[in-house]
């Protein structure tokens, strides 16, 4: 796992956060996601770093790797 992302169930329940932050990955994929871009996305979470925000979306980019997709099915 990446040492900027932390899973732990002590914080936020186990979702995987920056680590040494409460900041949801979630929260800045979201952000991306809405169109914030890497700056802007720091200067919302000052605590966060360029690095931090990528290291997120490496992270879920992972996530969606290893899981299976439902596959929609048309009719």
């Amino acid at each position: 796992m990446n040492d900027r992302i932390s899973i732990d169930h002590r914080i936020m329940g186990g979702v995987p956060c920056v680590a040494g932050t409460r900041i949801p990955v979630a929260t800045v994929i979201g952000l991306l996601g809405q169109g914030y871009s890497v700056s802007e996305v720091v200067e919302e979470h000052p605590t966060l770093t360029k690095d931090d925000v990528l290291a997120a979306l490496r992270f879920a980019a992972r996530a969606v790797d290893e899981r299976e997709l439902p596959l929609k099915l048309s009719a």
